[in-house]
């Protein structure tokens, strides 16, 4: 199997995964649990939404790891499970990619806490907790380490030197702009981008954040402040808006998949979705590259 790098350099482009939470909430993940405690409790539901993506067209599965860092699982009380989450995470992804010959990106989220002088959290604590995550997932089958909607410049910068400690695989970095074109903590994609390739990492991106059209300018402002780097978008399914009691995000397969060329076109090398995007956006997206 081709190292990330040489897959990159073979493709088009790359297409990863869509959304994980909206998809295992379909499949009936209860509301307010972790879904990192399903890799656990339920690795068939894992399982099948990984392989639900490969089938649709996708060279890239992210575990099921996203709030996988202690701090994040201390919220839900699984904070002493974090190690065999993680493991498991990586474990399941890796069966089932390696079925299809597909990547597995080892995926790291936020930790829902703000950090000192802002809250409460320690800069030294985050980095000790990302390094139990990353580290659980490196050495459990990982192709490398995604460290995705960021929003605080100083946790994507610590969670990338934790990255760095622990593993030698290839770090991928993508911040949600989310906020009239910067993050929720005010940074806006150019920032991010110098300081992040400063650091050495394999790809500088966006994902989440608003519409697809913001998303797309933000990658935009991003290629412009590191020219030098590969680019990756993995932008919502448009904004959701509530049908009963849960969100229904209104942009379809066929409209996401016009998207992504225009991404592609741009130069971005990894595409995929995030919330509200489904192996049918997915397969859409595949149908258009491959």
């Amino acid at each position: 199997m081709p190292s990330l790098l040489e897959a990159i350099q073979s493709h088009k482009v790359l297409i990863a995964d869509g959304a994980t939470g909206t998809e295992l909430h379909k499949a009936g993940l209860p509301s307010g649990m972790a879904p990192e405690k399903w890799n656990l409790d339920n690795p068939d539901a894992i399982t099948a939404l990984h392989q639900s993506y490969l089938d649709a067209g996708s060279d890239i599965v992210l575990t099921n790891s996203f709030g996988g860092s202690p701090i994040k699982l201390a919220m839900t009380g699984l904070q002493n499970d974090a190690i065999r989450i993680n493991q498991q995470a990586a474990a399941i992804a890796r069966k089932t990619a390696d079925k299809y010959q597909a990547l597995v990106f080892g995926d790291v989220g936020p930790s829902g806490k703000l950090l000192e002088p802002m809250g409460d959290l320690k800069v030294e604590d985050l980095e000790i907790a990302f390094k139990v995550q990353i580290k659980a997932l490196a050495e459990s089958g990982v192709d490398a380490i995604l460290i995705e909607t960021m929003s605080d410049l100083e946790e994507a910068k610590t969670a990338v030197r934790a990255a760095q400690a622990v593993t030698k695989l290839p770090i991928l970095v993508t911040f949600s702009f989310d906020s009239h074109g910067r993050t929720m903590m005010g940074v806006k994609p150019t920032l991010a981008a110098r300081e992040i390739s400063a650091m050495n990492v394999s790809v500088i991106g966006a994902n989440c954040g608003r519409t697809l059209s913001e998303t797309f300018s933000a990658i935009q402002e991003i290629k412009a402040a590191a020219p030098e780097n590969i680019w990756m978008a993995k932008p919502n399914a448009g904004l959701p808006h509530l049908d009963s009691d849960h969100s229904v995000y209104d942009v379809s397969p066929e409209v996401m998949a016009d998207y992504a060329q225009r991404f592609v076109d741009e130069g971005v090398k990894i595409f995929g979705g995030c919330c509200g995007s489904s192996p049918a956006h997915i397969a859409a997206i595949a149908q258009k590259f491959k």
